[in-house]
């Protein structure tokens, strides 16, 4: 469809941010700064350890120090903007801007789901198949597992994006977000958002339908298989390995799923802020947290970092 002459396409949106809240200004300034220079520090540091320490050269960190990548790019894809939002009057974005924030919000959320499922299996492989699991998960397996995440969810945002380009906007170009989202921009559009809804769709019944199910069963099956083992030590052992994952697991998903789990016409926009403040801003400041505070081998690695520096 061609636009009227009338009709000028919008180049640029402005994002609205929290602009309705201006009493929370600094708060939100101050908050969105400490979670952002935790979640930079806390996977940059992730990132270093596994690099540097001998004793994290297996899969399960090789998969970790990638999850501490795309912790990275989801929360720069997002907070910078965010932070220039909350300290100026009117937060713009063009819209190539806008489309390159939505490729690296999508290729990181996505990533980061995807990757959970590959950890889980990896924790399948080590507990229930035990003997096995060295000749399994074989660093040339492991190293395709990864770029296979990293490949199938930029191939995702690639076309998301892409569909998102085909639309034309002419009309309102308030994006009632903190950054740019799906959702919203379809709101905008004046040309037939059909497709991008399939693919929407077809997205979220994979990331959170499929995946979400491959994940509980291999953690059902760990769960089961723990539960089997003679020894109290070994349980506790498998157990303490595992819980780590568990908890990052559900945080992410709880945070996904209220994000998304809800039908277009019930889209509140301030419902939407605060949950994608959830998987985009908290999720990747606590992922380190929870692997570093729960892990005897990366505290160890942490202490023996630690005293070279301080000398």
């Amino acid at each position: 469809k061609m636009s009227r002459p009338n009709q000028t396409a919008v180049t640029e949106f402005v994002l609205e941010g929290f602009s309705e809240h201006t009493g929370l200004r600094l708060l939100l300034i101050g908050c969105f700064l400490s979670l952002y220079t935790m979640a930079l520090l806390g996977n940059i540091v992730i990132i270093a350890l596994v690099t540097s320490s001998t004793g994290l050269h297996s899969p399960m960190y090789f998969f970790l120090c990638n999850l501490a990548t795309m912790d990275i790019v989801c929360t720069s894809s997002v907070l910078p903007k965010a932070l220039i939002g909350l300290v100026s009057n009117e937060n713009t974005i063009s819209f190539k801007g806008c489309m390159a924030q939505l490729f690296f919000l999508v290729w990181s959320a996505s990533s980061e789901l995807l990757l959970l499922t590959v950890m889980a299996y990896d924790r399948y492989m080590a507990i229930c198949h035990p003997l096995h699991y060295s000749s399994r998960m074989s660093p040339h397996l492991c190293g395709a597992l990864a770029m296979g995440v990293w490949s199938i969810c930029a191939l995702n945002a690639s076309i998301n994006t892409g569909l998102m380009t085909r639309l034309s906007f002419c009309g309102p170009k308030v994006i009632t977000h903190f950054f740019c989202e799906i959702p919203p921009l379809l709101l905008l559009s004046c040309s037939s958002t059909y497709v991008n809804s399939i693919m929407t769709l077809l997205a979220d019944a994979f990331y959170g339908g499929i995946n979400f199910i491959l994940t509980l069963l291999s953690y059902g099956c760990i769960i089961a298989s723990i539960l089997r083992m003679r020894s109290a030590e070994g349980k506790k052992k498998a157990f303490s390995t595992c819980s780590s994952h568990l908890i990052v697991v559900c945080v992410y998903y709880s945070s996904v799923f209220c994000a998304y789990i809800s039908p277009a016409s019930s889209y509140s926009p301030e419902r939407s802020k605060v949950t994608s403040v959830l998987y985009s801003v908290l999720s990747p400041t606590l992922n380190p947290l929870i692997y570093t505070l729960r892990n005897k081998d990366v505290k160890l690695a942490l202490a023996r970092l630690l005293p070279s520096s301080s000398h």
